[in-house]
C-alpha cells in the first residue's frame, strides 16, 4: 500500500495538467478510455459551472504504457486545458514585457480560499500565482490518478463506487436491500449520482434556488469499497492506519476541508451562511 505514489502538476489556466504515478506493476491492462470514463464523471453534476462546458477532458499517456499495458516504470498522464487558449498572454512562462500590456494583478483575496495565506507565505503581490494552483481544476489530474488506482484494485477483486447522500437539507433514502452493484449502477445513471429519484428532484430544486440567490450548497456523499481483504493498514503505526489514510485523502479534496471547521452542520447550510 505504501509503494503507490503519485504527484500532480499544472495550473488551472495553464497549458495542461500532469500526473505521475509510481509503483504500478508491469502488465496491468490500461487504456485511455479507462481514465476518460472517470474524467467524464467528474464533469457531470447538476448546476455545474461554466468551466465544465469549456473543458472536455481526455487523458494522454506519455510514459509508462506500451501496447495497452503498464511497463512498471513511472506512468505519466497529461490532460489538456482547453481554456488555455484564452489565457496564453496572462499565463505565459516567459517574462512579461514591461513595455507591453501587463496582466492585471489579483490583489483582493477570495474569502475562504488559499489566496491570502499563500500570498503571504510566498511573498507574492499577485495572488493569481496562488489561485492557479489552489484550484478545483487540479482535481482533474487527481481523478486520472484515481482511475488508474481503480484499475489496480479491480485486478485484485476490489470494486469502488460512490453515491450522493445529501445536498443541502435534502437527504436521499437508500433502500437497505439494494445491493452494491445496483446502487453503483443507479448512481452512474443519475446526473446527481443519487439513487433516490424523488430526493434527486428536490436536490435540483434546492440547487436552482441557491443559484438564483447567488449562493451554493454543501452536501454529503458515500464511497463504498467491496472485496477489501482484512489486514490492510496497520494497528502498529499511527501513520499506516487505513482509516487515517482514507481520512487524509478525503480531507484534502478542495472544499471538503471546510467540514472540519463547521463540523457536520455544513451540508445543511448555504455557503453564505457559514
Amino acid at each position: 500500500m505504501r509503494h503507490f505514489r503519485w504527484m500532480t502538476g499544472g495550473e488551472s489556466h495553464g497549458l495542461r495538467l500532469t500526473a505521475i504515478v509510481e509503483g504500478l506493476p508491469a502488465g496491468l491492462p490500461l487504456l485511455a478510455e479507462h481514465v476518460d470514463v472517470d474524467l467524464g464523471r467528474r464533469q457531470r453534476g447538476y448546476g455545474r459551472g461554466a468551466r465544465m462546458k469549456i473543458e472536455q477532458d481526455r487523458v494522454a499517456f506519455t510514459a509508462g504504457v506500451r501496447g495497452g499495458e503498464t511497463l512498471g516504470s513511472p506512468l505519466v498522464m497529461q490532460v489538456e486545458n482547453r481554456d488555455w487558449a484564452n489565457w496564453t498572454t496572462r499565463m505565459q512562462a516567459e517574462p512579461f514585457d514591461p513595455a507591453g500590456e501587463l496582466p492585471e494583478p489579483l490583489i483582493r483575496p477570495r474569502p475562504g480560499h488559499a489566496d491570502l495565506a499563500g500570498g503571504l507565505k510566498y511573498d507574492r503581490a499577485d495572488m493569481r500565482d496562488i489561485l492557479e494552483r489552489a484550484s478545483a481544476r487540479e482535481t482533474a489530474a487527481r481523478t486520472a490518478v484515481g482511475a488508474v488506482a481503480k484499475r489496480l484494485l479491480a485486478a485484485v477483486g476490489i470494486e469502488i463506487g460512490s453515491h450522493v447522500v445529501r445536498i443541502g437539507n435534502v437527504a436521499a433514502h437508500v433502500d437497505p436491500a439494494l445491493d452494491a452493484a445496483a446502487l453503483f449502477a443507479r448512481a452512474r445513471a443519475s446526473d446527481l449520482a443519487c439513487v433516490d429519484d424523488v430526493a434527486a428532484e428536490a436536490m435540483r430544486s434546492a440547487i436552482r434556488e441557491a443559484a438564483h440567490a447567488g449562493d451554493t450548497l454543501g452536501g454529503v456523499f458515500e464511497v463504498r469499497a467491496l472485496g477489501v481483504p482484512a489486514g490492510l493498514g496497520s494497528h502498529v503505526h499511527w501513520d499506516r492506519k487505513l482509516d487515517g489514510r482514507l481520512a487524509h485523502v478525503g480531507a484534502v479534496v478542495l472544499e471538503a476541508a471546510g467540514e472540519i471547521r463547521v463540523s457536520w452542520a455544513g451540508p445543511d447550510q448555504r455557503l453564505g451562511q457559514l
